[in-house]
């Protein structure tokens, strides 16, 4: 079942807001550092880590950044730091084996049933912890070539009955464009739920627009959202708005989080993240243990530790409100239980 193609924008007509702020978002580290009053911090960063990951941070997400706070839990997660380029034994830059799932161009195939679209590189907000922060998106997305070959690999293996939306951002493509690879995939009828991973509503609500709502009602699978949200900070009264809509519109919405050193790493921060997205009508499914990307080994926290904060929060709350604790191993069939 095909639906009808969104309208085109009128020509000369503005373009939707979120992409405004999108380009209006900071992307350099000491205008972010001024705009907290921290300029002192600055002799932490390191260009050469913004240099090789660029910064980008909207500035709604900067709002909720405590002014004057180095050690705010959002600050750490998007500022480029001299800790980045120390290199670790361990850390690679292909940390959970994309490249050799890879079963097409932007197609990654690691377990069963699922294909994983890596639709594009561009996200809203660069996260310093990134497992992707070294992939090849130039020549590996999805989307090259109007998705033909990731709709010809799905259409060719019946199989595959889940598609996932992964990235970068998925949504920060064009609804027109998303609406193009769904036209494709409405046609393969062996598929039975898409999934889009996603960041933008929580860093970037204003992307939840009335075109974006209209094509997941039009969709003919059920759709889960897996939001990527770290600490009960980033939500606010615009991110509730936006995830209020995506519920409206029919969609699942699930929580994925990293553990993170300086950021989440304490019983208290991980159930005010749980409790806080559930207040939102978001229900907590992963807590991953930091995938070992080079740059990122001083958020890592260690195995044991994980444990022990996991039985805490487990002790703490409601089973439905416990993320599983898991960590992702390259070749294994599925996310690995810790």
């Amino acid at each position: 079942m095909q639906h009808a193609p969104l309208q085109p924008a009128h020509e000369g007509a503005a373009p939707p807001r979120w992409q405004q702020l999108w380009r209006q978002a900071v992307r350099d580290p000491r205008e972010l550092l001024s705009l907290l009053g921290l300029e002192q911090a600055a002799l932490a960063v390191s260009d050469e880590a913004a240099a090789q990951f660029p910064l980008r941070v909207p500035r709604g997400f900067v709002a909720r950044m405590r002014h004057g706070d180095p050690n705010d839990p959002l600050l750490r997660q998007v500022l480029p730091l001299d800790d980045e380029m120390r290199p670790m034994p361990g850390f690679s830059l292909d940390a959970v084996g994309d490249g050799a799932a890879k079963a097409a161009s932007g197609v990654i195939r690691k377990y069963r049933g699922r294909a994983l679209l890596v639709a594009t590189g561009s996200c809203a907000n660069n996260c310093r912890y990134c497992f992707r922060r070294h992939f090849p998106y130039a020549e590996e997305t999805a989307a090259a070539g109007g998705w033909a070959q990731a709709v010809a690999l799905i259409r060719a293996d019946a199989g595959i009955d889940e598609v996932i939306l992964s990235g970068g951002d998925p949504w920060s493509l064009s609804t027109p464009k998303l609406a193009e690879l769904t036209d494709a995939l409405a046609e393969v009828p062996h598929i039975k739920r898409l999934r889009v991973h996603t960041r933008l509503p929580v860093v970037l609500p204003e992307r939840v627009d009335e075109a974006l709502l209209g094509w997941l009602r039009a969709l003919p699978w059920p759709v889960t959202v897996v939001l990527h949200a770290n600490h009960a900070s980033e939500f606010d009264a615009s991110v509730d708005a936006a995830l209020a809509r995506l519920r409206e519109a029919g969609t699942i919405l699930l929580n994925q989080a990293v553990l993170l050193r300086g950021v989440n790493d304490s019983v208290d921060a991980l159930a005010a993240l749980s409790e806080r997205g559930f207040a939102a009508g978001v229900l907590p499914y992963y807590l991953h243990q930091l995938d070992r990307v080079q740059g990122a080994a001083h958020f890592e926290v260690h195995e044991d530790e994980a444990r022990r904060l996991h039985r805490a929060l487990a002790a703490r709350l409601s089973g439905y409100l416990v993320p599983r604790l898991v960590r992702e191993v390259a070749g294994d069939p599925g996310k690995r239980p810790l």
